[in-house]
């Protein structure tokens, strides 16, 4: 059976198992759960939020910053169990990171000189760590960039920061570093070695002082020297120590060697030489695990959230692998709370946590050393400031209850909405089985209430956008084509490219009170219901498709229409230029095309427009300019930035003199599975929870193991 316990009860029981047991859940790189293992087989669960796994996720940060809430503990895991190396009260911010392929890039007495390099660097790829250290009887700051995967990237990245930043450099080059160290013996106490090291730091060497296993419970002290990435060059520099310390012994430190260097670091604030504790976990499968105690962790570079559970270092394709292991039941409190409005009916709160509990389960190692990721490449995973009563209740109501079909647990995968009607997965990844169909979602239409309608507008200047209905005021009469006025009622008003506040996107023009503005018709905001995206020219589409079809993308698109639809109209194709712009699957449109909201869309030509002859023949006609345009004085050219086309319904539109390509659609994700909003429409109707999930999962029972 799924083991449940209380949430109290719950947490002391995988403490116990995590930090007594390590060995027997994750040991040498080892899966921690089989493939699609069964319930019964778990009640933890590991999150991945910071990995390198190549084309499968990627996503990395050269250190992680974490504070506990309260008092907390930091140590290793092992073969031997668990070993608690430090104490951490709730006023330490410590910073964490891996030993690996790094650069030292530059070295100054000068906070002011690291400090300015730092932040050159920290908008580039080469992420900075800035650290303090004594060195020849000076406070000395080193600036680092990595950890890169190999030592030829490495290489590479000396080349490239050296390239971009000589004038601040002013003349050092940067040091491919790496994890290959010399001991210079092992200390009673911090106290004796930081001693030691002083020693050798006064002579103007690097020495780190470090805690390092010793397999036995407590950790023991000693002091390394060098950060080599041959033996060869680790030897000369203990040739250079010896030397000048002919007192000191030094010892090449064994690979397996689990240990945490200490350093100083200043990052954080770039203002001010104050430095943090900082421990560079080291060792081949070395596995440092932080407890943030029942108040739980905070994680600077996850936008400074706060999580439940146990957080566990390590190294993995040389890069800092940070994993969060917690009870399912727990990570469940964020996922619901983060993937769905906590205000929602509670019926769609428990559906939301068996869909998301089932599709936790069926996950197996996916990821390799963790089973999902914090993103919604797997389910959003906030942490513990998206949890609420609400959503608590709903997943205590429905525990250890999961989506089955033929005796095993399904992927009950879901999307925020589904545009009226779900997907079938042909549409999606051109998958079959009977777990899914498309099936009515009436209530996705819900998303878009209590929103704004726009007025889509043409200005005297031929342009034409979007206005918000509140900021407008409607005048009287109309044009001689029987179209209405407006006018703004604040200055500066932005007109918009589509119906959106787009910080980031510059308006297209700005209006006054007093200056007019045709009216070509109102739209809904684009939201997750329905949506717009463009006007794109063709140039811009050429470079969106690069890289993203497996077929030849044409210089200059002229065309660009969809020629196939699945069972709920979804695109499975579409011709640039008459030609396939082929994809694996037709969910790929959407990175395709620049991360398009859903594949249930229409794509409008802007420069052209169709004309229904006498004969009844059409004709297409491409762009503004040059069309013949009847008035009352006979017929002339017309040459403008945008012709306005009316319809026999009177519906009108506005033909621009060049071309571009505008996306209409509906929905917001795959549309497979549950449908979140349409999962709220139906609790809304009355229908519990158990009857949603049946609606949008087929063939599929509700388990309590």
């Amino acid at each position: 059976m799924y083991r449940r316990t209380k949430p109290s009860e719950h947490r002391l029981h995988w403490l116990k198992r995590a930090k007594l047991a390590v060995a027997a859940a994750v040991v040498a790189g080892s899966l921690y759960m089989p493939s699609h293992a069964n319930a019964s087989e778990v009640d933890t669960i590991r999150v991945a939020m910071f990995v390198d796994l190549g084309s499968t996720y990627k996503s990395t940060t050269p250190a992680v910053t974490m504070q506990t809430s309260g008092n907390g503990t930091a140590g290793m895991s092992g073969n031997n169990g668990y070993e608690a190396w430090l104490t951490l009260s709730s006023a330490d911010e410590v910073r964490f990171s891996v030993d690996g392929y790094r650069l030292k890039v530059f070295e100054t007495n000068e906070f002011a000189k690291a400090a300015a390099i730092t932040k050159a660097l920290q908008s580039t790829a080469d992420k900075p760590i800035m650290y303090s250290a004594s060195k020849s009887g000076k406070i000395v700051y080193q600036v680092y960039t990595g950890n890169y995967n190999t030592l030829s990237l490495a290489e590479a990245a000396a080349s490239r920061i050296a390239q971009n930043n000589s004038a601040l450099l002013n003349g050092q080059k940067p040091a491919v570093k790496g994890s290959k160290h010399s001991s210079v013996g092992v200390y009673a106490s911090k106290a004796a070695a930081d001693k030691v090291r002083s020693t050798i730091t006064a002579e103007g060497f690097d020495a780190y002082t470090v805690l390092q296993s010793k397999g036995t419970g407590a950790p023991e002290y000693s002091v390394w020297i060098g950060e080599e990435t041959t033996d060869a060059l680790l030897t000369s520099v203990e040739k250079a120590v010896k030397q000048q310390l002919p007192q000191l012994t030094m010892t090449p430190v064994v690979p397996s060697t689990k240990a945490m260097i200490i350093r100083e670091d200043t990052t954080l604030n770039l203002a001010s030489p104050a430095a943090r504790d900082h421990y560079i976990v080291s060792g081949n499968e070395a596995k440092l695990v932080l407890d943030g105690g029942e108040a739980g962790t905070r994680v600077t570079e996850r936008s400074a959230r706060t999580y439940r559970g146990d957080f566990e270092i390590s190294s993995y394709n040389g890069q800092l692998a940070l994993v969060n292991e917690l009870p399912l039941e727990q990570y469940l409190y964020s996922v619901v709370g983060t993937e769905v409005y906590t205000s929602w009916p509670e019926e769609t709160l428990k559906a939301q946590a068996v869909a998301a509990r089932s599709y936790a389960l069926y996950q197996g190692n996916r990821f390799t050393i963790a089973n999902v990721v914090d993103t919604t490449l797997s389910q959003a995973y906030n942490g513990m400031g998206a949890e609420h009563e609400r959503v608590t209740q709903a997943v205590d109501a429905t525990s250890g209850e999961v989506l089955k079909s033929g005796g095993k647990i399904i992927e009950a995968i879901f999307s925020s909405n589904a545009g009226g009607t779900t997907a079938d997965p042909s549409e999606v990844w051109n998958g079959g089985g009977n777990l899914f169909a498309s099936v009515e979602s009436p209530g996705d239409k819900a998303a878009q209430e209590g929103t704004y309608e726009w007025y889509h507008v043409l200005l005297a200047d031929g342009k034409t956008g979007y206005v918000r209905e509140d900021n407008t005021k409607l005048l009287e009469g109309t044009t001689a084509a029987g179209l209405p006025k407006l006018t703004v009622t604040a200055q500066n008003t932005n007109v918009r490219k589509i119906p959106l506040i787009q910080s980031a996107v510059n308006p297209i023009s700005q209006l006054n009170p007093g200056t007019e503005a045709v009216v070509l018709g109102k739209v809904n905001e684009s939201g997750s219901f329905s949506w717009m995206r463009g006007p794109f020219t063709s140039a811009e589409v050429v470079a969106m498709l690069q890289g993203k079809v497996n077929t030849t993308v044409p210089s200059s698109i002229t065309s660009l229409e969809v020629t196939e639809r699945g069972s709920s109209g979804r695109a499975l194709e579409v011709r640039a230029n008459a030609q396939v712009l082929g994809v694996k699957y037709g969910d790929a449109y959407r990175s395709a095309f620049g991360s398009l909201p859903s594949t249930l869309f229409d794509i409008t030509d802007t420069g052209s427009y169709t004309v229904l002859g006498a004969n009844g023949q059409t004709a297409e006609k491409k762009g503004s300019g040059g069309a013949s345009v009847i008035s009352a004085s006979g017929t002339s050219s017309y040459s403008g930035n945008s012709m306005v086309v009316m319809n026999g319904d009177g519906n009108a539109r506005a033909v621009s003199k060049t071309q571009s390509f505008l996306f209409n659609g509906q929905g917001y994700g795959h549309g497979l599975g549950l449908s979140q909003w349409g999962a709220k429409g139906m609790a809304d109707e009355g229908y519990d929870y158990q009857s949603i999930l049946k609606h949008y999962y087929q063939n599929v029972t509700i388990v309590k193991e």
